[in-house]
């Protein structure tokens, strides 16, 4: 059997798997983030940790599996992070998640230092507050007394590893995802980390994606509740494990979405995809020699479920299913919701963008405005869309995974709004999970290859576009790109509250 576990924004998705990858049962583990003023997302690594041995001791209690039967762990992990440790590798402050962006100062440092073209041809990916490296940047800025004490940076995968084998470590997708990995070259950037004033010896070796690169310790193995000795699969970043998990191997398998805390739309490739308007970026598949050309927003699900908070404060569990009940029919003409909660990066990469409600009448409603939602999300991820296509990338049929792909509704304002087929997979919520899994079982010689994954995912239900509705969402969608740009002034030059109160 293969335990998988899947460290995203909002807890532990943790999975039991057979040893061809096929779902057994799973868990999710819940841990909390602390999101303030000043761009500020942190987590507690230990939250993390204590989430992974709960999680993997439910799935074994759940299912009546022996740990004994336990023959390989693999993991998935949220990217562009930073967790900082000490020489023992514990960490020193808590950790900076993908959504922390108080580091615009130092991004906008390094690009200049850089060169904006320079840089995305290298990294593939624009520099940006939302990645490892300005992060580790800010912290060496505005905490000297704790960056004295900094040893090591990883991700939030890697950080677990250590703790289940002493060995840190981390995996070319991940890397790809921290503005500091040359990606070509497959080894951190010499020329990017002396630009950053950054010590190449605080980062992590690599190794590929299935690559088993330790065992569980004694100690670790009595608080995870599984056998000491058991090997560990590296695996990759939650995006590329994703795309996996959604049976996306080569450029024949076409385009996925994710729709979950942050939400993107991507595809693989066999080279990076370079977007002449820097709107795209492009992360390593777990796959060696596969690229994974991706448009990443800040809030796809997260703005739903911000206003599934909003609308449904006392809603618990099911608040979200309920805001969204009976809005089918609600008439949003002329209202658009911009889905930037988080700053933005595709397409923008204005991390000084906010969230905003514009054209509200008196007559709009809580259904008037969940629907805005969806279609906010829909319409901001239609321009990255846009971009694929005009690449010479085809979009027209696209798979979604994530707990957003739950939702016939959403799908179908997706199909839409796009224009093209969107089809629900049979594991949605598991499917980075999936993904490290299937990566735990080449790389522990479980299966002979990646590609056994087509067949642990089907298809569910799919969602045709509406010609008439598509017509109409496209002339909305130039709307609210005009809704931005009228509002981007205001995001840049009026210096928000929240940005003046970072420590």
């Amino acid at each position: 059997m293969i335990i998988a576990h899947d460290l995203g924004t909002t807890g532990n998705k943790a999975s039991l798997h057979t040893d061809d990858g096929r779902l057994v049962t799973a868990v999710t583990v819940r841990y909390d983030t602390d999101f303030r003023a000043g761009g500020i997302a942190e987590q507690d690594p230990e939250s993390w940790w204590r989430a992974v041995c709960r999680a993997g001791r439910e799935l074994l209690a759940r299912s009546g599996t022996p740990p004994e039967r336990i023959g390989a762990i693999g993991f998935s992990g949220q990217m562009m992070g930073a967790v900082l440790l000490d020489r023992a590798h514990r960490p020193v402050r808590p950790a900076m998640i993908w959504a922390d962006h108080r580091s615009t100062e130092q991004a906008g440092t390094l690009a200049a230092e850089l060169g904006e073209e320079r840089a995305y041809r290298l990294l593939g990916h624009r520099i940006h507050p939302t990645y490892s490296l300005a992060k580790v940047m800010w912290v060496r800025d505005h905490e000297p007394r704790t960056f004295r004490r900094v040893a090591h940076m990883c991700l939030a995968k890697d950080y677990i590893v250590q703790r289940l084998t002493g060995t840190l470590v981390t995996d070319p997708s991940d890397a790809s995802s921290t503005n500091a990995f040359d990606q070509r070259a497959g080894i951190w950037s010499r020329t990017v980390l002396d630009a950053a004033a950054v010590d190449p010896g605080l980062l992590p070796d690599i190794a590929e994606s299935a690559s088993v690169v330790g065992r569980v310790r004694a100690r670790a193995a009595e608080e995870a509740g599984v056998p000491a000795g058991t090997p560990v699969v590296i695996g990759g970043g939650d995006g590329p494990l994703a795309a996996l998990g959604a049976g996306v191997l080569t450029p024949e398998d076409g385009a996925y979405t994710y729709l979950g805390s942050s939400s993107w739309i991507s595809m693989s490739a066999t080279r990076p995809l370079y977007d002449p308007a820097l709107r795209t970026m492009t992360f390593n598949h777990v796959l060696p020699g596969h690229y994974v050309p991706t448009a990443t927003m800040q809030a796809g699900g997260a703005s739903l479920e911000w206003i599934a908070q909003v609308l449904r404060p006392d809603g618990g569990p099911e608040r979200i299913g309920r805001t969204l009940a009976r809005i089918d029919d609600a008439d949003t003409t002329g209202l658009y919701f911009l889905p930037h909660l988080l700053g933005e990066r595709s397409p923008y990469w204005n991390a000084d963008a906010r969230g905003a409600f514009v054209g509200l009448s008196r007559h709009h409603g809580p259904a008037h405005l969940a629907k805005a939602v969806l279609e906010g999300v829909a319409f901001n991820l239609a321009t990255c869309v846009g971009a694929f296509r005009e690449a010479g990338h085809p979009v027209d049929r696209v798979d979604a995974i994530g707990g957003g792909a739950a939702s016939d509704l959403w799908l179908r304002v997706l199909a839409d709004v796009w224009g093209a087929r969107i089809r629900r997979r049979s594991i949605v919520e598991e499917a980075n999970s999936l993904g490290a899994a299937v990566t735990a079982a080449v790389g522990s010689g479980l299966v002979d290859g990646f590609e056994v994954v087509r067949e642990l995912s089907t298809v569910q239900a799919e969602f045709t576009p509406s010609a008439d509705r598509h017509r109409d969402y496209s002339a909305r969608h130039r709307e609210f790109l005009d809704a931005y740009r009228g509002l981007e002034p205001w995001f840049t030059n009026s210096h928000p509250l929240d940005n003046k109160s970072a420590p």
